[in-house]
């Protein structure tokens, strides 16, 4: 019998899970990520930027659902592109869109343990899995309930729940906060916080706010190239009074994009 290594024990560690350079992304015939050069590794990475930025295009493509139209995508160590075999990187990855699908018959256990399944779990570890990330969202209680029956807030929550489910390396969140009520908003940022300490998360919303709260990193996006990446206390420096918004940070957000638009257009 042969002695196993520490090293072949270890965990698989990449220098970036996420890795883009001149990433070309198109929705439709619309080229919506256009040269973006991105690097994420652990941690809460939260994805900021007007309405028709790119972030939705960029998620889908981050989670194998779109392929690139140009430049390079590296996911945990694979290179994303039209001959790669997605299979392993998938089964690494955690994907909640701003719309899913479920069987409205489906009660959030089967929910849950049907999208086990499908991310080609072992079958004896599905049931425990699926346990732990329902209670991990505060749905425990709705465990035997079915999915039709759910508020929107709950929908979203056991979104939240297939989507950690394997314990992703890469976590994708699309708009997760919507729906949510506050209370559940302050509970959400203590699950993204608990989440990004051993896995690489990138959160898209509109909540300013939410970001600074919960994140360690901040990717701002317009037009489909990045405009900022930094930590949430410098984002807050670049605004200044005359900017607009209700907090800092959104002063900060505000400032960024306009700094953005003067250098385009010039």
């Amino acid at each position: 019998m042969r002695t196993v290594s520490a090293a072949e024990t270890a965990p698989t560690t990449y220098p970036w899970a996420v890795h883009a350079e001149g990433l070309r992304v198109r929705a439709g015939r619309h080229l919506a990520v256009d040269g973006l050069d991105l690097a994420l590794g652990t941690g809460v990475h939260g994805l900021l930027g007007p309405n028709g930025a790119g972030k939705t295009t960029l998620m889908r493509a981050l989670a194998t659902v779109l392929k690139p139209a140009g430049g390079r995508l590296t996911l945990l160590g694979e290179a994303v592109d039209g001959r790669a075999d997605l299979r392993r990187v998938r089964r690494g990855l955690g994907y909640l869109p701003q719309q899913f699908g479920f069987y409205p018959r489906f009660t959030v256990r089967e929910f849950v343990e049907y999208m086990a399944w499908l991310k080609e779990m072992p079958k004896t570890a599905v049931p425990g899995a699926a346990q732990r990330a329902i209670e991990r969202v505060g749905l425990a209680a709705k465990a035997g309930a079915r999915m039709k029956t759910l508020s929107g807030g709950m929908l979203r929550r056991a979104g939240i729940a297939q989507a950690i489910v394997n314990d992703p390396a890469v976590l994708l969140l699309d708009e997760p906060t919507v729906g949510l009520d506050p209370e559940q908003r302050l509970d959400f940022r203590e699950l993204l916080r608990d989440l990004g300490v051993d896995s690489c998360l990138l959160v898209s919303t509109h909540l300013v706010e939410d970001v600074v709260a919960a994140c360690t990193d901040v990717v701002l996006v317009n037009e489909g190239r990045l405009v900022y990446q930094g930590t949430p206390d410098d984002l807050i420096a670049r605004g200044g009074a005359g900017d607009p918004g209700d907090s800092p940070a959104e002063r900060g957000y505000s400032a960024l994009l306009r700094r953005h638009r003067a250098e385009t257009d010039r």
